[in-house]
């Protein structure tokens, strides 16, 4: 185990803590992870020889957690209204460019990467915005807690216990045994972190580690997702960042899928009680 995936770690928990007490450095914390993220992967994609169109996309990468965080809104769901023009943006631009072979691939991927990465990325400031003060921070630091115990758990468990492969077409590292690994301390978590999730009468022991296993499991499909980029471009790491672990899609990949589906479900559960 290299000891610097610790050392890595440590500093990526002081900063999520240091950014659950203050909301400028939690904005200005999302909006580098973003940055970083949307660089990553169109750095990524540059090895395949897409034509993309990345600075393009960071920046309207990084104006959808900022708007959402200020509150800017010219329309209800702002953000995608966002994506839409920036598209005809890269649109505009594709029009000035000699060589139109493989112009649908690029749209679409800059596209996706957007969405991918920073549409996605962004629920954790709705989370956020969904209670006031150190509230939403609470509920901030439960699903990065779920997500990353997820990542952990799946990476001990898989290095001690690992015998059958989950998925060797997509990472021939990950093991059937490190999953279910995962997905037991997602659930130990999630116990640990209940008492930072509001109406507490609603949310039995029981049930909030249910809830764990059900969000560390969407964490380890962000997880399969980015390793199926990755194998796609043939390389290990998304950058290196943070030594041990990776770049900034490594960090936050757990968080793409979770994160949204984690906002949906205590919106719902915040609109009915």
């Amino acid at each position: 185990m290299n000891p610097m995936r610790f050392v890595s770690g440590a500093v990526a928990i002081g900063l999520v803590m240091l950014a659950a007490w203050n909301a400028w450095f939690f904005i200005a914390l999302i909006c580098f992870l973003t940055a970083g993220g949307l660089y990553e992967f169109f750095y990524l994609i540059k090895k395949k020889d897409i034509p993309i169109y990345s600075y393009t996309g960071i920046f309207i990468g990084v104006l959808i957690p900022l708007s959402i965080f200020t509150r800017f809104e010219l329309t209800k769901n702002w953000e995608l209204l966002l994506i839409v023009c920036g598209f005809l943006i890269m649109l505009l631009l594709q029009f000035k460019r000699q060589d139109n072979r493989n112009a649908i691939l690029g749209l679409s991927t800059t596209l996706f990467g957007v969405l991918y990465v920073s549409w996605f990325f962004s629920f954790i400031v709705k989370i956020h915005l969904l209670l006031p003060g150190m509230d939403g921070a609470k509920l901030v630091l439960f699903i990065v807690a779920v997500a990353k115990a997820g990542d952990i758990g799946a990476l001990l468990f898989g290095t001690w216990l690992g015998r059958h492969p989950l998925l060797p077409q997509v990472s021939p590292n990950k093991s059937v045994e490190g999953t279910l690994g995962g997905l037991a301390c997602s659930a130990v978590a999630a116990v640990v972190c209940q008492s930072w999730l509001p109406h507490q009468p609603y949310f039995t022991t029981g049930f909030v580690a249910l809830i764990g296993c059900f969000f560390g499991g969407l964490g380890q499909l962000g997880d399969l997702s980015e390793s199926m980029i990755k194998r796609d471009c043939n390389v290990k790491d998304s950058g290196n960042l943070l030594p041990g672990i990776g770049g900034v899609l490594d960090l936050i990949d757990s968080l793409l899928f979770s994160a949204p589906a984690f906002y949906l479900y205590m919106s719902s559960i915040l609109n009915h009680l």
